[in-house]
């Protein structure tokens, strides 16, 4: 079987770092049984690092929603914007008074903070200081997606409007939009990974716990939702685990009947 775990809220807690042991365990349990154990992700590769990834070992990542797929090492597909949809992108952010961060595979780029448009984002922004954010300007033809803030509705209606032609918006709620170019998804890539594959999706999998994981629980075969999901997540699932922090990944493997 083929089976795609998200990593926030599914493999880490609030931390975003440590993946509990048992879940570590029931991991290399499923691959041990010959499974494909892959991350599905919304974080690009500049936001997983070592840190995720040499805690225990993965078949493959799949990094920016869709964007990026990696898969024992070499590199399978990888979609980001042009220098031109980047430079149409910048000047939509700025025309809507959008905040955001663009996220690439080596960086992630912000705006200087003298332009940020709310202290809604000055402040979650704030969280990741430590991780070393490119410029705006340094941006063209490096992203891949991108987490945008908009205080009012019209704002982001406004943006929507005028790009949803080729770009695709996942709503995270309390103004937060996860925005990825058109076609491409957590969904999207199991399709491309099984399909490279020559798995059938009657033979995958999917566990997930927030909104963007959606698409891809909707799309495999059977799709998990941890106890710790949102009500929504829960709604779209097969079967709803236990939380992250309480053997969620081993209780679903175990349903799965894959360890």
């Amino acid at each position: 079987m083929l089976i795609f775990f998200d990593i926030d809220g599914t493999l880490v807690g609030a931390d975003g770092r440590i993946i509990p042991d048992s879940a570590k365990k029931a991991i290399q349990q499923a691959r041990a049984g010959g499974h494909i154990c892959m991350i599905n992700t919304g974080r690009t590769l500049a936001l997983v690092g070592k840190e995720i990834t040499e805690q225990t070992e993965f078949d493959g990542l799949i990094l920016g929603c869709g964007t990026m797929v990696l898969y024992r090492g070499k590199t399978l597909l990888h979609k980001t914007f042009s220098v031109e949809e980047s430079a149409s992108i910048i000047e939509g952010l700025y025309q809507y008074e959008i905040d955001a961060c663009l996220e690439g595979s080596e960086s992630n780029y912000c705006d200087s903070e003298d332009r940020y448009f709310t202290e809604e984002y000055r402040r979650f922004i704030s969280r990741f200081k430590g991780l070393g954010y490119g410029s705006f300007e340094e941006a063209a033809g490096c992203f891949d997606k991108f987490y945008a803030y908009a205080d009012r509705v019209e704002k982001m209606e406004g943006f929507r409007r005028e790009y949803e032609t080729w770009l695709d918006f996942v709503d995270r709620k309390g103004g937060y939009f996860e925005i990825m170019p058109k076609g491409f998804s957590k969904a999207s890539a199991i399709e491309f990974v099984a399909g490279t594959l020559g798995i059938p999706l009657t033979e995958t999998a999917a566990i997930g716990d927030s909104s963007n994981d959606i698409p891809m629980i909707e799309r495999a075969h059977v799709g998990i939702a941890m106890g710790n999901a949102t009500e929504d997540v829960k709604a779209a699932a097969d079967y709803v685990s236990t939380d992250l922090t309480e053997r969620g990944i081993e209780n679903a493997l175990r349903w799965l009947g894959v360890i």
